[in-house]
C-alpha cells in the first residue's frame, strides 16, 4: 500500500471538542550526553492539544526529536530548542511543550582520612517546559547523608555522667584509670542514635544559565550537611566520620536551614525548593522538614 494512502486516525475530527492540558508519553529509553559520557536515562515528552477539535497529537514526532539528546551535550539551551521544535511539529494544536528527563549522575569521592576513593550516585531529574513563549527549566538533584540526633546524644552523655560518678564517685582520679574506662564498654554506655538521611533539592534556574550546575549544587549541598554518606573507607575514615557526625548533630529542622542558607549562594538559582527526611531509626515514622525560596518575590517586596 501507498504510504500516502495510510489512514491518519491523528487528524480526525475528535468525536468531543475539549481542549486538553498534557498528551504525551512517559519513560521512554533515551541515552543523553553527560560530561562527554553516554548515559541511560528517561524521558517524559508531551505537549498541550490546545484545538480541542483535534482528535489527537503527532506522537512519533515527539518521539524521534528526542535523538538530538544522544548527538550534543545536555544544556538548557538544548532543552529549549527541543521545546520550540516540539511546538512548531505541533503548530495549530499546540501552545505548551513539556520535557522531564530523569537519570543517575555518577561522581566519584574521595575518603575522608585515606587515599582511597569510589563512585556515589545521584538521582536527577530536569524538568523543562515551554508554556505561553516562556521557557523554565528546573533541577531536581537527591543527596543522601548521616544525621545524628542532637536529643539523644544528650541523652547518652547523660547516661555517661551518671555512670562516670557511680563508677569514681568514692575513687581517687588518675588520669590513666579515666582514659581506661572512657575506653571501655562499661564506660561508654550509651550511643546516640544516627540515621540515613535525604536531601532533595528543587533548584529552578535563571534563564541565561547556560550549564547545568550539577557538581556545584551537589557539593554546595554536601559542604553544608558535612555529613554526606561515604564509599570505600578504612577505619581511619569511618573514625572522621564518626567525629563529623559528633559535631554536627541535627534535627530535620537544622538540616532543611543549613541547605536554604547554602542554596542562597548558588548563582545560578532563581528559586529553590528543599525537602529533607530522616528515616528514623528510633522511629517507624520519618521526620521531615521543608524550605522554599523564590528571587522574584524578594526583588518585589525590596522594590
Amino acid at each position: 500500500m501507498n504510504a500516502m494512502n495510510l489512514p491518519d486516525i491523528a487528524a480526525q475530527v475528535a468525536q468531543q471538542s475539549l481542549a486538553l492540558e498534557w498528551v504525551g508519553m512517559q519513560q521512554i529509553a533515551v541515552p543523553i550526553l553527560f560530561k562527554g559520557q553516554p548515559l541511560p536515562a528517561r524521558a517524559n515528552v508531551g505537549v498541550s492539544l490546545d484545538d480541542g477539535e483535534a482528535r489527537g497529537i503527532h506522537m512519533s514526532r515527539l518521539y524521534l526529536s528526542l535523538e538530538v539528546l544522544e548527538q550534543r551535550p545536555l544544556t538548557p539551551a538544548l532543552l529549549r530548542e527541543m521545546l520550540l521544535g516540539f511546538l512548531e511539529s505541533h503548530r495549530g494544536l499546540s501552545n505548551s511543550a513539556y520535557l522531564q528527563l530523569s537519570f543517575e549522575a555518577m561522581e566519584k569521592r574521595p575518603a575522608l582520612i585515606s587515599d582511597l576513593s569510589g563512585w556515589k550516585r545521584y538521582p536527577i531529574v530536569i524538568d523543562a517546559q515551554m508554556k505561553n513563549g516562556m521557557f523554565h527549566v528546573e533541577l531536581n538533584v537527591e543527596v543522601t547523608y548521616s544525621s545524628t540526633c542532637p536529643c539523644s546524644a544528650a541523652l547518652a552523655r547523660q547516661l555517661i555522667q551518671q555512670q562516670f560518678e557511680a563508677d569514681f564517685s568514692d575513687r581517687l582520679l588518675e588520669m590513666s584509670s579515666v582514659l581506661g574506662w572512657l575506653g571501655s564498654p562499661q564506660g561508654i554506655i550509651a550511643t546516640p542514635h544516627s540515621q540515613r538521611s535525604t536531601a532533595n533539592l528543587r533548584i529552578s534556574l535563571k534563564e541565561q544559565v547556560q550549564e547545568f550546575p550539577f557538581s556545584m549544587l551537589i557539593d554546595s549541598a554536601e559542604a553544608a550537611l558535612a555529613t554526606p554518606v561515604q564509599t570505600a573507607v578504612k577505619r581511619a575514615d569511618e573514625q572522621a566520620f564518626a567525629l563529623a557526625n559528633g559535631q554536627n548533630l541535627m534535627f530535620c529542622e537544622d538540616a532543611a536551614r543549613r541547605l536554604h542558607l547554602a542554596l542562597l549562594g548558588l548563582p545560578e538559582a532563581a528559586g529553590f525548593e528543599l525537602e529533607v527526611l530522616h528515616a528514623e531509626s528510633l522511629h517507624a515514622h520519618d521526620a521531615v522538614a521543608r524550605s522554599s525560596w523564590n528571587w522574584r518575590q524578594q526583588q518585589l517586596q525590596e522594590a
